[in-house]
């Protein structure tokens, strides 16, 4: 693992930034009566793609929105602008980790199946429209009405299965914006999170923008390296990071396999798991320490498994860390679709060892490795797990997940290797997600079990009545 590299800067990455931080701020203040401030962020967003496809477009599109007069069509050329840059950091970015870790070079991105079935236009469209609407009131204009102009398009949209994440995606994102209503009051506005939800919703408005990935069958053996459990007020994910070794004696593959569930605000903690066990059983076998035997598992090109229970079944005892250190450095990395080129998408899985760690005033604590310090993500670790910062600090080993935020990389721990009483103990952050025999574990799952108890009794006598 060369540390030594990720924290060498990369030629063009602050100015690709630059120009998506100053579109940022536009939005900021709203597009209804720009100002001549707005008007240079604009054209920094259009100067910053010249000499692409998109020049043409993202100019007189800025032109349109300096002047008020933008349209639909003109919000969905600045979103495509901003997406483009966005994904040349997001390559920039990914050709340093595979410079860092070693690793063989991912192959070039998949082809996608036909688009197949569009769902309503009618929908996508209000969602577009409600958009936009953001897109004019800035997020300084905010008020209650408009963060709730999104509801009846959500809830119009759930029904409809090629729909749902989308849905899910407004819904979170007026939660979101609901939560810091008005606008005008708000300390600190997250210009970059909220460009981010408004830049994805707006292009998955489009028709065939997130097509059906080309799938292939998988049958081999899965070897779990870690879960990275990601919570929102609404909806919780589980996303286990695996390595898998195919029956033909192909070289290994990083894939991923996710369960989500939406989420009562009352279940929290390891009550989490709950909520995720019945969707997706490979999280038993990660609590436990398990392989996984894969017949026909239908498996995308960009790495994911497509979860169904009937293609996979529990196997031997595999340890992580033998995985990580015996399988993971000659294991490929999967391409990555074209509308998931961000920054925040990276999340490569890497197994540190014979480091020091050190606690950084006021500031997190880094691994360092040869002198070059690496910053451990602490705000990641869940509460639904046994992995803590103290455990961090202790630890000799790590298994984690490199990822980039605010400028420099980070290391998400997954799992850690320490010692305790002369012997080696493994703890990692998705080992409740089987159950446990932890007492705050129990107390937690407990909790959760009475919560959701009583909300399906409440929902009962709702559709009685």
């Amino acid at each position: 693992m060369r540390t030594d590299l990720l924290g060498e800067p990369i030629e063009g990455l602050d100015e690709a930034l630059a120009a998506v931080d100053a579109f940022d701020a536009v939005l900021t203040d709203g597009l209804l009566r720009p100002r001549p401030a707005q008007a240079e962020g604009l054209d920094r967003l259009a100067e910053a793609v010249t000499g692409t496809p998109l020049a043409a477009r993202a100019a007189e599109a800025a032109g349109k929105a300096a002047a008020g007069a933008a349209g639909e069509e003109h919000f969905l050329a600045l979103a495509a602008a901003r997406a483009a840059l966005l994904g040349s950091v997001h390559d920039a970015l990914a050709t340093r980790v595979d410079e860092a870790t070693g690793r063989p070079a991912p192959a070039e991105a998949p082809e996608r199946q036909d688009p197949g079935p569009e769902p309503a236009s009618n929908l996508s469209a209000a969602a577009r429209s409600w958009l936009c609407d953001l897109a004019r009131s800035g997020w300084r204009g905010l008020d209650h009405d408009l963060a709730a102009g999104a509801a009846p398009v959500v809830s119009a949209m759930l029904p409809d299965t090629l729909l749902r994440r989308q849905a899910a995606l407004l819904d979170g994102f007026a939660a979101e914006l609901a939560a810091s209503c008005p606008g005008a009051t708000l300390e600190r506005v997250p210009e970059r999170r909220w460009a981010d939800l408004w830049m994805r919703s707006l292009l998955l408005t489009l028709p065939g923008a997130a097509p059906a990935p080309a799938t292939t069958p998988a049958t081999g053996r899965l070897l779990p390296l870690g879960v990275d459990l990601q919570e929102h007020a609404t909806a919780v994910q589980a996303q286990v990071h695996a390595v898998f070794e195919p029956a033909d004696g192909g070289a290994p593959r990083l894939v991923r396999a996710a369960a989500s569930a939406p989420k009562p605000d009352t279940v929290v903690g390891a009550g989490l798991w709950q909520l995720l066990r019945p969707h997706l059983s490979l999280l038993a076998a990660a609590g436990e320490g398990r392989s996984m035997e894969l017949d026909a598992m239908p498996l995308t090109g960009e790495g994911d498994l497509l979860w169904d229970e009937a293609h996979a079944r529990p196997a031997d005892e595999a340890d992580p860390f033998a995985t990580a250190r015996v399988v993971l450095p000659a294991s490929t990395s999967a391409a990555t679709a074209p509308l998931d080129r961000h920054p925040v998408r990276i999340a490569v899985p890497i197994l540190l060892e014979g480091y020091a760690v050190r606690a950084e005033e006021d500031g997190p604590a880094a691994l360092e490795l040869a002198g070059h310090p690496l910053t451990v993500d602490g705000d990641r670790l869940p509460a639904a797990g046994p992995l803590t910062a103290e455990a961090v600090a202790r630890s000799r080993a790590c298994i984690g997940l490199l990822r980039w935020d605010a400028g420099r990389f980070t290391v998400q721990p997954l799992a850690v290797e320490t010692v305790v009483r002369k012997k080696a103990v493994a703890v990692h952050a998705g080992a409740w997600a089987g159950g446990t025999a932890d007492k705050a574990g129990i107390r937690a799952e407990k909790a959760a079990t009475d919560a959701v108890a009583g909300l399906r009794e409440r929902a009962g006598r709702l559709l009685r009545t």
